[in-house]
């Protein structure tokens, strides 16, 4: 498995990725809308032989500054349960840290997101309309911001 981050010509295939992955085109579209308004801050995909087979989008938050949203993620059906996942969520997060983001946030299964430091007491300072178990920070740096207000970037209320 390679990762790396997406290039203009792996569009096609990560959107091919959410629309397997997912019910609804929500998170195909939702990728397409962050990359178009400007929002997607990193963006990496997980290759076998020059197929992506999985995908991770982080996009800058309108607030708080230097936080960022870490939605979607997906891997191919075929290829779940080999780690590509963590892999993903690690590699973005170390990518995160080193480019002086404060915070990550993440809606998701507690269980899971737990393990790569995420917090719903963290999140559960900021007001979002997401508030709740499932919702997750991670701080990324010692003093990050501990309250306020938790607003993903416009193409997340756009969702239908």
């Amino acid at each position: 498995m390679i990762l790396r981050k997406e290039r203009p010509s792996d569009h096609d295939m990560i959107r091919a990725v959410h629309l397997t992955a997912f019910p609804s085109t929500d998170e195909a579209d939702l990728v397409d809308a962050l990359r178009r308004d400007g929002d997607a801050v990193i963006s990496l995909v997980a290759l076998e032989t020059e197929r992506v087979t999985g995908h991770i989008l982080l996009s800058r938050m309108a607030e708080p500054a230097r936080a960022l949203g870490l939605a979607p993620v997906a891997v191919l059906p075929a290829f779940r349960r080999q780690g590509i996942a963590a892999s993903l969520i690690e590699a973005g997060l170390a990518w995160a840290s080193e480019h002086g983001w404060e915070l990550v946030f993440v809606l998701g299964d507690p269980a899971y997101y737990r393990r790569f430091g995420f917090d719903a007491g963290l999140a559960g300072c900021f007001t979002s309309p997401y508030a709740g178990d499932h919702f997750m920070a991670r701080a990324l740096v010692t003093a990050a911001p501990g309250g306020g207000k938790a607003e993903y970037a416009a193409a997340f209320s756009r969702l239908a």
